[in-house]
């Protein structure tokens, strides 16, 4: 090794699943970028993701990008992907209820009964443009479907999503002022929400969020607020993209594709290969809140370090000869798409039951789709997948 490599990952014509990443893992665990040091191996990324001496770091992310004030910086302070300690947990608890794997399991039939009403609808033309007539409408009426709110209203919660959703983006000074103006719309809507189901309970998570409390502890009206915004928009836009990098990485390996029409139940161990190798999330991030030493590396407290999801889910000292993409394989070291540590993603499992179900059935219906042209995709860098992904395929009889 000649150095420590660097990887300009504020580039937004940087791939973070490209050669240049996988030369550097080969000469370092670790790399330099613009925002911190970037960890390329899975063994340092998943320990340091679990170590203590670190927090989050996405609460340095406004500062990061040059926005010191404003709605969204004071919004995104808020999250609880910036919250830390013992707020950070207090909030867990609070949320997780609403979260629990029996109610979400629940709601598979609803989830399958959506997605082939979705499919029937372009399966007799033979093209699909994948995310606004299947990825998007999915995913945002699965999420209309948790908060109770009307399934025909979909389309303009997509859209303050979409917009938010630029929050995880590594152009988000750029846009800011639709980033805000959406946050705007969104926190409006919600709140109008809470007021509605405080004055008329339903059997839906906002419901149970209003009643959520531990030993006389509950929500504030800000802490619920700001937890069902950044849900909608979280929750649609990350199960968006995946789905369409999900069929990205199966059109790269149809004998797959063909494997999981003929098996269905391995939809569940699809979702988590397919965000091994191809995550929607790029990289994780995580701060030093004190001094530490990594294998000789020096990261000062306050000093900022992304674990690259790529890199480390295709990380030959750790994957072995089982590198390629095989959803059959049952013995997969686990991936870092929802994070890790205390800050591992509170909606998993509403994401891996909902694209578990949805992967099967496209193949099923689709099972010789190619790409149709080549669409549109967001940086590969941040939280990255396709804005246009035309597909075609044989139309159903």
């Amino acid at each position: 090794m000649t150095g420590t490599p660097f990887l300009d990952l504020a580039d937004s014509t940087f791939d973070v699943t490209s050669d240049a990443v996988h030369g550097a893992q080969v000469d370092s665990w670790y790399a330099k970028t613009p925002y911190g040091w970037a960890i390329l191996r899975y063994d340092e990324g998943t320990a340091l993701l679990k170590d203590r001496r670190f927090q989050q770091g996405n609460g340095r992310w406004p500062d990061q990008n040059g926005i010191h004030d404003g709605p969204w910086r004071e919004w995104w302070q808020h999250t609880l992907l910036s919250i830390e300690g013992d707020d950070h947990l207090r909030l867990r608890r609070l949320l997780g209820p609403a979260f629990r794997s029996k109610t979400i399991e629940a709601m598979r039939p609803q989830f399958q009964a959506l997605a082939n009403d979705l499919i029937d609808e372009f399966a007799p033309r033979g093209t699909v443009e994948f995310v606004s007539e299947f990825a998007e409408p999915y995913s945002s009426r699965i999420l209309c479907l948790l908060l109770g709110l009307p399934d025909d209203e979909w389309p303009q919660v997509a859209h303050w999503a979409d917009d938010l959703g630029k929050s995880f983006g590594i152009n988000v000074r750029r846009d800011l002022p639709r980033i805000e103006a959406a946050l705007d719309g969104l926190t409006g809507y919600i709140e109008a929400v809470i007021a509605d189901r405080q004055a008329h309970p339903r059997d839906d998570l906002v419901t149970t969020l209003i009643a959520a409390h531990e030993e006389g502890d509950a929500l504030s009206r800000r802490e619920l607020s700001s937890a069902l915004v950044f849900l909608a928009f979280a929750g649609m836009e990350t199960t968006r993209n995946q789905l369409g990098l999900a069929m990205q990485t199966f059109l790269a390996h149809p004998d797959q594709w063909a494997l999981l029409a003929e098996r269905p139940e391995l939809g569940a161990r699809a979702v988590e290969e397919v965000m091994r190798v191809n995550p929607t999330v790029t990289w994780v991030t995580r701060e030093a809140i004190d001094d530490v030493d990594l294998n000789a590396l020096h990261i000062p407290k306050g000093g900022i370090v992304q674990v690259l999801s790529h890199a480390i889910g295709t990380d030959p000292r750790a994957m072995g000869e089982h590198v390629p993409f095989d959803i059959a394989y049952d013995d997969r070291p686990l991936h870092s798409g929802f994070g890790g540590g205390v800050h591992h993603c509170l909606g998993h499992f509403v994401a891996r039951t909902d694209m578990s179900v949805a992967l099967p059935l496209l193949a099923q219906r689709m099972p010789d789709v190619a790409a149709d042209g080549p669409g549109e995709w967001l940086p590969v860098s941040g939280n990255t997948g396709p804005v246009r992904f035309p597909l075609r395929f044989t139309p159903d009889a």
